[in-house]
């Protein structure tokens, strides 16, 4: 009789393989950040070249691996492959707006974009400067939002002269709520936009996610906030130099808008089209 009431063997075949569900076949693209499943090492993609790929973790160390090897993407296997070239199509520039073919900078508009700092301003110039020089844009910073009524005074906003300005950590009850405010009811108010995000600096609006961590470290208000990221990070922190790299690191990782956290993009867009319009 060829009936088995048992059943098939379960230990017959490569049980252990039947479990698992195929990978997924991935483009090795740069900064793509992936787990490498034998050594547990998880990092961003930096190279692909002779059938290895080279992984960089937050840390900053770089380790190679076959490409042929096991990796993940949030747990789910992936088998990754030398990237096909792209189909021919209309670019798109960091911000994911259609890149302007042939377009020279516009003579810049006398209506200004104001951001608190120095990473402030590289930030928004990495995602959108090429839309901000079409449209003849700048962005300035002011190195602290304390003196924001005196540079809007020295200014002078008008209809033609709009001022758009990105500060962090507005939130309710906040020393940067209480100046948006005072801007908005004062005569200044009518040709000045104040918007911002929740986060304390602006190194949280890229998503931790491209830097191989979960969620950004949370640094006791007694701790200045940079060097105490620094510091749960692993990098140096003794002085601004090494603040500043930290900072390159991190913008070294932003590709395009979709590195960069909705409460941010929202807020940018908005004052691009404040100072634009009319």
């Amino acid at each position: 009789m060829d009936d088995d009431r048992y059943g098939a063997d379960v230990l017959a075949g490569d049980w252990k393989r039947s479990s698992r569900p195929a990978p997924t076949p991935t483009d090795a693209v740069r900064d793509l950040v992936v787990e490498e499943v034998r050594s547990g090492f998880t990092g961003a993609i930096v190279r692909v070249e002779a059938g290895t790929v080279e992984l960089e973790d937050w840390k900053g160390r770089v380790r190679a691996f076959p490409l042929t090897g096991s990796f993940l993407i949030d747990d789910a296997p992936v088998a990754l492959r030398v990237p096909r070239a792209a189909p021919p199509g209309r670019a798109r520039t960091a911000s994911g707006s259609f890149a302007v073919e042939d377009a020279k900078a516009r003579v810049a508009r006398q209506s200004r974009i104001f951001v608190e700092g120095r990473h402030d301003a590289e930030l928004v110039e990495k995602v959108w400067g090429s839309d901000l020089r079409v449209e003849g844009v700048v962005v300035e910073y002011l190195e602290g939002v304390d003196h924001l009524a005196d540079v809007l005074r020295e200014f002078r906003p008008g209809p033609e002269r709009r001022v758009g300005v990105l500060v962090d950590h507005l939130v309710p009850g906040s020393k940067e709520s209480r100046v948006a405010e005072g801007i908005a009811r004062s005569p200044l108010g009518r040709h000045v936009l104040v918007v911002g995000h929740p986060f304390v600096d602006v190194w949280q609006a890229v998503k931790p996610a491209r830097l191989g961590v979960d969620a950004w470290p949370v640094v006791p208000r007694s701790v200045e906030w940079k060097h105490g990221v620094c510091e749960a990070m692993g990098w140096p922190h003794d002085d601004q130099a090494d603040i500043a790299r930290a900072w390159q690191h991190i913008l070294s990782r932003v590709r395009s808008y979709a590195d960069l956290e909705p409460s941010v993009l929202g807020r940018v867009e908005e004052l691009i089209d404040f100072v634009t319009s009319g």
